[in-house]
């Protein structure tokens, strides 16, 4: 009797919704992806006020604060963009990539950070990012730059999960943009 064994190989993650837009490298321009990353999130369906919507503007509040403050060079923005990404509108990842474009200056890995000194007046942007996303990773980006990448993941009943009145507002699956 002869066995066969057939290899799946999982399918590619569909993006749902994308909304991506550069900044310039100011604390203002932080400020502000802040704030439209919120306002994206109450358009796809996710309401203002909610612990997933404050726990993605505390997130990209950090990143982009570290990306003007660290990964800032003179005349050169940085982009923010967000991402759900899945098979199914009620499960999948939403993913927010801060990108910049200083190669040499990166943060330490998850696995390597260390946290600040009690008496220092920065270092913990990174603990909160590790405290509220599912993972977080740091990427290379070509021709120059760095993406610091943070995900969320979206659980059925979990404590990111889609709102039911949000299947109205983006499709199960599929390229949709918005």
């Amino acid at each position: 009797m002869t066995a066969h064994i057939v290899i799946r190989s999982p399918k590619p993650p569909v993006t749902v919704r994308v909304f991506t837009q550069r900044f310039s490298s100011t604390r203002l321009g932080a400020r502000l992806a802040r704030h439209l990353a919120v306002h994206r999130l109450d358009a796809w369906g996710f309401p203002y006020g909610t612990s997933f919507s404050d726990d993605v503007g505390a997130v990209v509040g950090e990143l982009t604060a570290n990306a003007v403050t660290h990964g800032r060079v003179p005349g050169r923005d940085f982009e923010l963009r967000l991402a759900i990404v899945g098979g199914l509108a009620r499960t999948g990842t939403l993913r927010i990539d801060v990108t910049d474009t200083r190669t040499e200056r990166r943060p330490p890995s998850p696995d390597a950070h260390t946290p600040a000194p009690p008496d220092a007046d920065a270092g913990r942007g990174l603990i909160v990012v590790a405290a509220l996303a599912t993972r977080w990773s740091v990427l290379d980006r070509v021709p120059v730059g760095k993406t610091v990448r943070a995900e969320l993941d979206l659980v059925p009943g979990g404590p990111y999960a889609v709102p039911p009145d949000a299947t109205a507002k983006w499709p199960c699956a599929g390229g949709g943009r918005g």
